[in-house]
């Protein structure tokens, strides 16, 4: 009987303990800043093996907050993983599937009548604001940051524009904001340290109220381009000469674009280097700013990457293995394409040094940022918060599968459950589909297809397949009966 009373006020402290613990952080909840990487390989950063590219300041925020090894994107491509990361909806739930294009300038526009990331942080009272790349649907349209949850927003509105870095202009709250001598040839303003300093300016502004900072960044994606400074001209002695990257003729990218394709470099080893470290300025001085403003114990830092590595503009992902130790790259669903580095630090709440092998993905932010609030999730999301996870406290919800599509080059969709990964490509005509099957523990490079000896496990996948999606009637341009 005395071991019994024991145990039960013990059960009864410890659940005081857990509600206090909820309340408290519910009462006093940190600043968040997400920074989001575009084309960032799992391989491109040093604290994950990278032999070339100096990240000190990331590498930093590694060894003081925790490490996520199991992270994934929401797609393989732009679009549909920052949809699947403001909904909290996989890519056969989200609205956005793909990187369509509206012209003259933008992306299929995403709804305002869901709940996203962002509504949520202003419900819960917060300041916020989005500086970098959006892509989710041009000023005026539903999927105007400032209709999806933003109050300010500086930046590319349209995902295409972003693919130069001396643009003419920029976007400001709706409004263009004009960035003289920028004319494709000729370049004065490079447009993602005027989106920086912008966003400093943000948080020394709001230092007095709760913010949510979200900082998609434009680089390290093709074109390559970097100003011919300091750390450029590092890379470039480190690297000598180089085998020039000529842009082919054609291939316009659109909106008077006069420069075929992605632009001619003579150095595009050293430019890709020099955009890696550039992020990686830029996070270093996000973190000597909220040293200064004595915010640093109150504030979440997030720093991941929107999907695998890319091959465009010169981009010599062989060389610099940025893929690391993942088969694909962008556009694929093997793990190059979407398993992406992730970054989380918290001061005292987030164990410094710390690593986690939870399987996590882009639609858990959602969750896991409104338990953090105290908020209440949308219903019939896909997303499950890792908050447990991330304060390494409490029972953590574990994913049943995890899922995504891709429209292009003939439809991909993958799956995974548990260790077991199904991935199929040329989906869209049966004549041609390929399926394959890996054990992610033994294999994580996905270099052994085990489909052949495993039949029964891909009809069971297979099922779960298909019935993971639903038809998306508003992207009228992929034919999802074909899935």
């Amino acid at each position: 009987m005395k071991h019994f009373i024991i145990l039960f006020l013990s059960l009864i402290l410890f659940s005081c303990q857990g509600k206090n613990q909820s309340e408290a952080l519910t009462k006093s909840p940190p600043n968040v800043i997400f920074i989001l990487a575009d084309d960032l390989g799992y391989g491109d950063l040093g604290f994950l093996g990278q032999q070339y590219i100096e990240t000190p300041n990331i590498d930093r925020l590694a060894a003081e907050g925790m490490v996520f090894t199991n992270h994934y994107s929401g797609a393989t491509v732009c679009a549909p993983s920052r949809s699947a990361f403001m909904t909290g909806l996989h890519t056969g739930h989200t609205p956005i599937r793909g990187n369509s294009e509206v012209q003259p300038e933008g992306q299929y526009p995403m709804p305002d009548t869901l709940m996203t990331i962002s509504k949520i942080f202003q419900k819960a009272g917060y300041v916020t604001g989005a500086f970098g790349k959006w892509g989710l649907g041009m000023n005026e349209t539903t999927g105007d940051p400032l209709n999806q949850g933003f109050g300010e927003f500086y930046g590319y509105l349209c995902q295409r524009y972003a693919h130069r870095y001396y643009p003419e202009y920029l976007w400001q709250n709706g409004q263009k904001v004009n960035l003289p001598g920028n004319d494709w040839t000729q370049k004065v303003t490079y447009a993602p340290d005027l989106i920086q300093e912008m966003t400093l300016n943000f948080i020394n502004k709001n230092k007095e109220k709760p913010f949510f900072l979200f900082m998609p960044i434009v680089m390290p994606h093709a074109e390559l381009a970097a100003p011919e400074d300091e750390i450029f001209q590092k890379y470039r002695a480190k690297f000598g000469d180089e085998k020039p990257h000529v842009a082919p003729p054609g291939g316009d990218y659109g909106l008077e674009m006069k420069i075929p394709g992605y632009q001619s470099t003579d150095y595009p080893r050293a430019t890709f280097a020099a955009m890696v470290e550039r992020i990686d300025r830029y996070v270093g001085e996000v973190v000597t700013k909220l040293e200064e403003l004595g915010l640093s114990e109150k504030t979440l830092i997030v720093f991941t990457s929107d999907n695998g590595a890319h091959f465009e503009g010169g981009a010599d992902y062989d060389f610099f293995d940025s893929n690391g130790p993942f088969r694909g790259l962008k556009r694929d669903l093997y793990e190059g394409g979407i398993h992406v580095p992730l970054i989380v630090k918290w001061s005292g709440k987030v164990k410094a040094g710390s690593q986690s092998d939870h399987v996590s993905a882009y639609w858990d932010w959602l969750p896991t940022f409104a338990e953090l609030l105290g908020q209440k999730s949308p219903e019939g999301i896909d997303g499950i918060s890792f908050l447990p996870a991330l304060l390494a406290k409490g029972t953590q919800a574990q994913h049943e599968t995890l899922y995504w599509e891709f429209h292009e080059l003939g439809g991909r969709q993958a799956l995974r459950k548990g260790d077991w990964k199904l991935v199929k490509y040329q989906v869209k005509d049966s004549t041609k589909t390929t399926i394959e099957l890996f054990d992610l523990k033994s294999d994580p490079g996905e270099r052994q297809d085990l489909a052949t000896q495993n039949s029964e496990k891909v009809r069971e996948l297979e099922e779960i397949l298909k019935q993971s999606r639903i038809s998306n009637p508003i992207f009228k341009m992929y034919a999802d009966e074909e899935y």
